[in-house]
């Protein structure tokens, strides 16, 4: 009975003599909730058994997805909020919170969510021209997503970084044990759920932001998944996702120092090394995705991090930055037998071979130019009809940690946050000779329609997060 309070109450609305159902969002619902949570507080002090009950009631009262926004930030607020005076419970409520948060996010791919602006953009652009009296009429309808599943998101993820925010933070200082112990919970929880998700946006910046508050969980965090990349008895395709994240992670991760960054690319960069060493006997050594998936995923990855951070690496002692780049010896992982050019994506290998070609670090030229002529464009069906383009994004690659489209709680991102920088990409298409088409059309364009989809291919807490109700 408590647990269905934590919603706003219905009340009913006569509109054009049809009832219509709404929540009552009035001044005595926050007041209400108090009394719930002050309720619950006083059954677990008097019942020890609380816990053990109560999150089969949390699972069963979470609302559907197409709930009201407001019914939904509600509830995952005051779920959230119990998790301050039952600790035990903690890790349950943030894995059944996660897993709600996470279907509303793959519900939302990030082209519909685009589409979906373009289109509100396009339309208020045509309003504009006729109703000029309203031109200042509401800074926060700017910040209301168009797309109504994307809404939703934006709303519970502000309530999440919120929540992360005031656990790490006591009396406004860093508490390293909360940090530690959130830490635990949430790596655990990103392994069951939000690693094994491809086609998720934003969850998995609730990783990203707790990162940000202290290096030593950052380097956690990348050395968890470069145990899972490197562990040969993990599912190859765990391994590739991870691989994925490594590489976003650190080319991302503004907060991540670049001699962190070095130490990562050393770390990563003797793996393939050995890998390459291992396989150059073997009857296995040949380009094949089915069988050296995480090799390709982390010469990805490698050849990703160089594209974004190379700038740093060479800042301050170019002499120096060189010499770090040489000693990782790319030239004899892109001419291995392996043939990693050939498995990563275009846009990346195109960026990749530019900067090498400009520092002279390595020559990719040639090996692109014979892969392309070995790889036919198209193929055509054997039952007959068109003829169909040839997958290229054969590791099936996405990268968890491209731009955060969501227009609230972008704001808490976006200071943490390395863009792609737009003379960079000139300095680096000038190298290659291309044309303008390469250049970059928006803050951050890197990739920008260039990951093909494979498609038809088989306690009471005080603070920010109280005061986001």
């Amino acid at each position: 009975m408590i647990v269905s309070h934590f919603v706003p109450p219905r009340i009913t609305i006569r509109e054009n003599d049809v009832d219509v159902s709404d929540s009552d969002d009035g001044e005595n619902v926050s007041e209400g909730f108090n009394t719930c949570h002050r309720a619950l507080q006083t059954i677990a002090k008097y019942v020890p058994l609380t816990p053990q009950f109560l999150m089969s009631v949390l699972v069963e009262k979470f609302p559907y997805v197409n709930k009201s926004e407001r019914t939904l930030q509600c509830y995952v607020h005051n779920v959230l909020r119990i998790s301050g005076y039952i600790p035990t419970l903690r890790h349950d409520i943030l894995e059944l919170v996660i897993e709600r948060v996470l279907k509303v996010d793959v519900s939302a791919p990030r082209k519909d969510i685009e589409a979906a602006e373009e289109a509100e953009s396009k339309e208020t652009t045509e309003e504009g021209l006729f109703d000029m009296d309203e031109d200042g009429e509401s800074p926060e309808r700017n910040n209301v997503m168009a797309h109504p599943i994307a809404e939703r998101l934006d709303i519970l993820m502000i309530v999440l970084f919120s929540y992360v925010k005031d656990i790490c933070h006591v009396n406004g200082k860093l508490d390293i044990g909360n940090i530690k112990d959130l830490y635990r919970d949430l790596v655990a929880i990103f392994d069951k759920l939000i690693l094994p998700t491809h086609g998720s946006c934003h969850v998995q910046y609730i990783m990203f932001y707790l990162s940000s508050f202290k290096l030593g969980i950052a380097e956690a965090f990348v050395e968890h998944l470069w145990k899972k990349l490197r562990h040969p008895n993990t599912p190859a395709v765990i391994r590739q996702a991870a691989g994925n994240y490594v590489g976003s992670f650190l080319a991302r991760a503004k907060f991540v120092p670049i001699l962190t960054v070095k130490t990562c690319l050393d770390l990563v960069v003797s793996w393939l090394h050995t890998y390459i060493d291992n396989q150059d006997t073997g009857s296995k050594a040949f380009c094949d995705v089915a069988l050296h998936g995480p090799f390709y995923a982390a010469c990805q990855a490698v050849f990703y991090v160089v594209i974004f951070r190379h700038k740093q690496i060479l800042d301050g002692n170019l002499k120096k930055g060189l010499a770090f780049l040489q000693s990782l010896n790319f030239e004899r992982i892109v001419m291995c037998q392996l043939n990693p050019l050939k498995v990563c994506l275009p846009s990346i290998v195109n960026f990749f071979a530019a900067l090498t070609r400009k520092y002279q670090i390595a020559f990719c030229d040639t090996i692109i130019e014979r892969n392309r002529r070995q790889v036919l464009p198209v193929i055509r069906s054997s039952c007959g009809g068109d003829s169909v383009e040839t997958c290229t994004n054969p590791l099936d690659s996405f990268f968890p940690f491209d731009p955060y489209i969501l227009k609230r709680s972008k704001n808490v991102i976006s200071p943490l946050y390395q863009f792609w920088e737009e003379a960079c990409a000139e300095d680096l298409v000038e190298a290659t000779g291309a044309t303008n088409e390469c250049k970059g059309e928006e803050e951050d364009d890197f990739l920008k329609g260039e990951t093909p989809q494979n498609e038809g291919m088989i306690g009471l807490m005080p603070g920010s997060f109280d005061s986001t109700l």
